[in-house]
């Protein structure tokens, strides 16, 4: 039986804008009040579908959300007709409606964590959606993922479904931006790297050990193959909200800069006694600073195994412009280890509010036969992604300002972008929106 890497990429949503949400993202921060431009920002994300596509690898995605969320609105004690609700919330919590249009389920990286048949315990994949608690725009996206991915993996003989983790911050779940697989090929058993924070002194931690040891138990991981590294505090102060900013997992290696976890010695110790076969490549301090490798997000890339076996980094522009971060790039491909390919995209759009490639997709790993009972619809091939990019041009603005949200005429148009949306994907009635 052959196993692939599948990549579902967040299919970036039509209200795609830069209000600053994100308490410790930095970027996120310093573009807040800037205008967006949707438009673009979908299409560079497709357009870094087509990339891996034309790398030889597969290619998903995931849909965006209904955005405004009319729901929690209402539940927040908004009423009236649609329009109404959003005139309201302009006037009394214009923030409280930025919150509910927010377009960041499109860093399907924190869609979930997934474990592969090879690892559990009885052969089934399995997904468990996270919940966000960190930050409430996100944690309205939880109930929605979990139904998305279900909608995708249903056939119950293949996967395995959990909802959202109970216990809000308590079990603060972030999905796989803070977690890793290593394997010697796709196929085999992994081992699973979870990397969970403790609060810094300007940043609280998003990721919790006791989210991350659950998740490990509901997908009956073996202990032997499952590790649990504290992320340091240095690097979540400095702006790495998630493990992902500061390291990634792949195959045979692990790419990450030496000052991401807190005892760095003992986790690697940790990570080589469950993993001997792992390669360990590190970005020095003295090379790359954290600053450089948060503002230009190096260890935010997808690190792609390629059809021919070897490896392939697939970086922001903003790494390419960085001196010393395209230095280390050059150094690393340059040398005798599986990463010999990079390449540099252009995802200014996602990068502005604080998200680079990798926090664009989710990993999936199938066999033939799990890959074949998953939803076609959502696994890309040329006419698919051309009939998405169309779709795209067709019912996007490609200017969006955090005033625009109090418009209603963006609600009409969002919704009708969706409506053609589930019409094309043969979705049905899915959406809150549309019940």
């Amino acid at each position: 039986m052959t196993y692939a890497e599948y990549n579902f990429d967040g299919l970036i949503g039509p209200t795609h804008n830069y209000a600053g949400l994100s308490f410790g993202n930095l970027a996120s921060a310093t573009n807040a009040g800037a205008a967006s431009n949707p438009k673009e920002a979908a299409l560079q994300g497709l357009a870094k579908m087509r990339a891996a596509m034309e790398l030889g690898l597969k290619q998903g995605f995931l849909p965006p959300q209904d955005r405004p969320h009319l729901k929690t609105l209402r539940a927040l004690g908004f009423s009236g007709t649609d329009k109404q609700i959003i005139e309201k919330a302009a006037k009394a919590e214009p923030q409280l409606l930025a919150n509910c249009y927010a377009a960041s389920c499109m860093w399907t990286a924190n869609a979930g964590t997934v474990a592969p048949s090879p690892d559990t315990a009885d052969g089934k994949v399995h997904f468990t959606a996270a919940n966000l608690a960190a930050n409430f725009h996100r944690s309205i996206e939880a109930d929605t993922t979990a139904r998305v991915l279900a909608h995708i993996f249903a056939d119950e003989d293949y996967f395995v479904h959990y909802p959202p983790l109970p216990g809000a911050m308590h079990f603060g779940d972030e999905g796989a931006a803070n977690h890793g697989r290593l394997c010697e090929n796709h196929g085999d058993k992994g081992v699973h790297l979870f990397v969970y924070g403790e609060d810094g002194e300007k940043f609280p931690t998003r990721q919790k050990k006791r989210a991350s040891e659950a998740v490990a138990r509901n997908h009956l991981l073996d202990e032997a193959h499952t590790v649990f590294v504290q992320q340091s505090t240095t690097a979540l102060d400095a702006g790495a909200f998630h493990n992902d900013v500061v390291g990634v997992a792949n195959g045979t290696v692990l790419f990450l800069h030496e000052q991401s976890f807190a005892d760095r010695d003992a986790a690697y110790a940790a990570i080589r006694d469950a993993a001997p076969f792992v390669e360990i490549i590190e970005a020095p301090v003295k090379d790359v600073s954290l600053e450089d490798c948060i503002k230009s997000y190096l260890f935010n890339s997808q690190l792609l195994t390629l059809p021919g076996g070897e490896m392939a980094l697939l970086l922001p522009q903003e790494a390419e412009e960085n001196a010393r971060v395209k230095a280390f790039v050059d150094e690393t491909i340059a040398k005798n280890n599986p990463i010999n390919r990079v390449i540099y995209k252009n995802v200014r759009e996602s990068m502005r509010n604080g998200g680079g490639p990798a926090c664009l997709r989710l990993r999936v790993v199938l066999s033939d036969e799990e890959a074949a009972a998953a939803n076609p619809n959502f696994i890309l091939d040329e006419a698919r992604i051309t009939a998405l990019e169309h779709w795209v041009k067709a019912h996007y603005r490609d200017r969006l300002t955090p005033d625009d949200l109090r418009d209603p005429a963006l609600m009409e148009e969002s919704f009708a972008a969706m409506q053609a949306l589930t019409d094309l994907l043969s979705m049905g009635a899915f959406y809150d929106f549309q019940r």
